[in-house]
Formats: C-alpha cells, structure tokens, sequence
C-alpha cells in the first residue's frame, strides 16, 4: 500500500464513533395539559426484558436501515400509540454515551392534537403513563449521587504486561447519578441526565435573551 491508496481510504471519510454496538433513539415529548406544557413519560412494563418498571421516555433501539430520527418516532408510535402525523421534531439534544457503551440520540418533538387521557399505550411494552409540568423542572435541580464501580478481578487478564499495571488493576470509575422525584415518581439515571440536559438548554437560551 503507498501513500496514495492511504489517502483515497480517508479523504472523503466521516467521522463517526467507533466501538460501538447498539444505538438508541429516544423522544423527549412536550404535550400540552390544560393549558400548560408538560413532559410525558411512561412507566415500562414489568413483563418485558429491560428495565422493567423503570421510567423513560419512548424509544429504543435504531434498526440497520433507519436514521436516529425515524427509529425515535417509530418507536413512540410502538410504545404511546402516537402516530407521525402527530409528533412535530422541533430538534435534536446532544447525543451521549453511556457507561455500558451505548450510544443514544435524543430528540425533541411537539405532540400535536394528543390528549393524555386518550393516549393508547401498548400494555405489552409500558404499564402507565404520567406528565410532569415543564415549569417543574425549571424550578428544581435534580438530585446528584455518585456511582462507583471496581474493575472485576480477572486473573487471566494480562495486567503483568502493562507499565503500572496494579494501577489500572485497582482502579474504582466514578460517574453522576441524577434523580427527579416527582409525586410518587422518581425519575433517575439515563433518564434524567436527557431530562436535565434539556431543561439546561432551555435555561441557557433564556440566559441569552
């Protein structure tokens, strides 16, 4: 290979993430309740496989031949019942990685026409849904807890052949924990983090003004 072959394989290539396996979309809804805008959450199922009756919003995994977008919507016509015609995207949160090594894109989307009490969830894929006003989060920070975790002890792992070895061997990894609590809700983890860094977005563009 000369350095002209090197050069075609990465003149016109784009950067993206690498290593990783699974990509998730997820939709952040603003809906309307008396007058007054509200972020809807749903409650999932305890019969499905992960994360059951833990809060979130509607989402999941992005198939192969999908956008980041198209899977957010896909997905919450799957878990609310609430069709395109219905969800305007008005923008995209910064996408994260989380500690398990996934990758998700959140959006931001306007539910149009939709009533809280007429939404027809799937009872397969969530137990209950809930509104929180927007107002609320404004006002309350959430909780911050920090979660610590140990690389595992594996002996077949070659910490013998790493400069400081022992180092990495002991080393205990730290991340942020959020936590809203709302009525008899709590909403934690993944989340959270989107939900706080939504309301930051808002707060900094009203800083702006």
């Amino acid at each position: 290979m000369n350095i002209q072959e090197i050069v075609k394989v990465f003149e016109n290539k784009k950067s993206k993430p690498f290593d990783i396996e699974n990509y998730f979309s997820v939709l952040v809804p603003i809906i309307q309740v008396k007058g007054e805008l509200h972020l809807l959450f749903q409650v999932r199922s305890n019969r499905i496989r992960r994360q059951p009756g833990e809060i979130s919003f509607p989402g999941g995994k992005i198939e192969r031949d999908e956008t980041p977008k198209e899977a957010c919507i896909r997905e919450t016509y799957e878990e609310m019942g609430i069709c395109e015609e219905q969800i305007e995207i008005i923008g995209q949160l910064d996408h994260l990685l989380n500690h398990t090594n996934d990758m998700i894109y959140p959006f931001v989307g306007i539910l149009d026409k939709v009533c809280v009490e007429n939404i027809d969830f799937s009872k397969d894929e969530v137990e209950e849904i809930f509104t929180v006003p927007l107002q609320y989060f404004m006002d309350h920070k959430p909780e911050v807890y920090d979660m610590s975790y140990k690389v595992a002890e594996d002996n077949s792992f070659p910490f013998h052949k790493i400069k400081n070895g022992p180092v990495y061997q002991n080393r205990i990894m730290t991340y942020p924990v959020y936590f809203y609590e709302y009525e008899k809700y709590i909403i934690w983890g993944l989340t959270a983090k989107i939900t706080r860094n939504f309301i930051r977005e808002l707060i900094k563009s009203n800083s702006l003004k």
